[in-house]
């Protein structure tokens, strides 16, 4: 059949370039192999069943938010059963009290669980927690380290589900972590977010004691009372950081699980308490200048953001801006390397400490003191 006789008997056919031309009444017919073509507007028309084309643009838009949901879903699962409720009581004059609540992480099968300080520093302080599976357990107190906000807790209980703890060094801005806790008492509450930003330092009082959590973790991820104690996850189900505080809408922090932390962790469940030397500094990461790469052949050090007013830091000489990159012949790349240096060893042990002022080179000394609350 020609053009002209298609055209005569009603039907569309293929211009001189092969693309399906409109039928009289202005409807774009199929091409030679059946496919719907687009009408003069660009918009796709049915198939011959009259069936709607799928806009590849919304479909992928749509998966995308599926995998978004997968992950979501799955890190929840997988973490939820990990996380306690606690209610924590205190004694009174007609005997227990309330005194707060929040959440912790299972930690071991046999029953030992980490939190934040604050919700369960204080004396005589004992409660339950409670899983999604319904178990709720008596738990006691056994170290409590108010100048990390870290405790660990004694659940009266086995075959507990211990949670898998990450690395937050590891972690990038702009990443998807969830918090999962017990907001205002709500069990298995998950809230999704991204790490805004890392590298933050918290100030942690004990007494007239003060210490600075560095590399604290920041996200958007809604934290809400009751979060405290609970874990901070990543898209691989490992906690990356245990919820201590919001400091406004949308700005909630984490202690970091980190070396140091671990080191904390490992002393409490140990010994009940936490040695640990002090010099006296806040400090964050910063990228060196290239002349020092090339002299050190590395690309970091630990800039100094706050030097406390008596420290032994103070004493040193070092200075808010000084870049420290060796520290009792370590070196210095990070403020997790400055930390673990910090063990109860250090206490009353000269050290050196090399800086980068300006453009100067310092070699320093120091002697760090106990960290007493």
């Amino acid at each position: 059949m020609s053009a002209t006789d298609a055209l005569q008997n009603g039907h569309a056919s293929p211009d001189p370039n092969g693309h399906a031309s409109p039928d009289p009444n202005g409807h774009a017919s199929p091409d030679p192999n059946g496919h719907a073509s687009p009408d003069p507007n660009g918009h796709a028309s049915p198939d011959p069943n009259g069936h709607a084309s799928r806009d590849p643009a919304g479909d992928l838009e749509a998966d995308a938010l599926d995998a978004y949901s997968r992950i979501v879903v799955d890190v929840a699962r997988r973490v939820a059963p990990s996380v306690a409720n606690l209610r924590v009581m205190r004694r009174g004059r007609g005997g227990q009290v309330p005194a707060g609540a929040g959440s912790a992480v299972a930690l071991t099968p046999d029953g030992f669980l980490l939190t934040s300080a604050h919700v369960v520093a204080g004396p005589g302080r004992v409660g339950r927690a409670s899983f999604v599976d319904g178990r709720e357990l008596k738990f006691a107190v056994v170290g409590v380290d108010r100048l990390s906000d870290l405790a660990v807790l004694r659940a009266d209980g086995n075959n507990l589900i211990p949670a898998t703890l990450g690395e937050a060094e590891r972690l990038q801005v702009g990443q998807l972590v969830l918090a999962i806790g017990n907001p205002n008492g709500f069990e298995g509450s998950v809230t999704a977010g991204v790490v805004s930003a890392l590298g933050r330092s918290l100030p942690a009082r004990a007494g007239r004691t003060i210490r600075y959590i560095d590399n604290v973790i920041q996200t958007d991820a809604a934290l809400n009372p009751g979060n405290s104690g609970g874990a901070l996850v990543d898209s691989a189900a490992r906690v990356v950081g245990i919820n201590t505080a919001v400091a406004g809408i949308g700005l909630g922090l984490a202690v970091p699980i980190n070396a140091a932390t671990r080191q904390i962790v490992g002393a409490l469940m140990r010994d009940g308490r936490v040695r640990r030397a002090y010099i006296g500094i806040a400090g964050g990461p910063r990228p060196l200048p290239p002349h020092a790469r090339v002299r050190l052949g590395r690309s970091g050090g630990v800039e100094i953001v706050e030097v406390a007013a008596g420290s032994p830091a103070e004493r040193g000489g070092l200075r808010a801006e000084d870049l420290i990159v060796e520290l009792g012949g370590h070196a210095v790349e990070r403020v997790d390397d400055v930390q673990r240096l910090m063990s109860y060893n250090a206490i009353g042990q000269q050290l050196e400490v090399k800086v980068l002022r300006g453009d100067r080179w310092l070699d320093l000394q120091l002697t760090p003191v106990e960290l007493s609350e």
